[in-house]
């Protein structure tokens, strides 16, 4: 069971972080992108933070990083062929966190009326 538990954190190293998941959305999404349309696509994220990131989801073979020796340089990233593999992981994600926030809504908003419903018998 202790080598399950360290496999399952090693997939999880890929997608803690504020940053990780949302940058591989956006390539995802779009395809091919530019470092400066990522900074764009992912407002409040520093120059520093999305370098970091993007080294490490380099070294683990996720994003393909590809330099256009031009001036001014041009850098591009994608996913790689084994980052596609992450896609349907992506995607469970995805749905599962679309239908928990549906979840909590349905939730609390039955305690809400409850709790309405409550406050308004205690004033009558």
């Amino acid at each position: 069971m202790e080598e399950n538990c360290s496999t399952v954190e090693t997939a999880l190293e890929m997608l803690v972080g504020k940053w990780k998941p949302v940058i591989l959305y956006q390539l995802f999404k779009n395809g091919t992108l530019r470092f400066s349309e990522l900074q764009r696509a992912l407002p409040g994220i520093t120059k520093k933070m999305l370098t970091a990131q993007l080294r490490e989801l380099e070294y683990h073979d996720i994003v393909h990083r590809k330099i256009y020796m031009q001036i001014p340089p041009k850098v591009e990233y994608s996913i790689t062929e084994y980052g596609l593999k992450m896609g349907p992981l992506l995607q469970a994600m995805n749905d599962w966190g679309t239908s928990h926030l549906q979840h909590l809504s349905e939730l609390y908003d039955e305690d809400r009326k409850a709790e309405q419903a409550e406050a308004a018998a205690e004033i009558k």
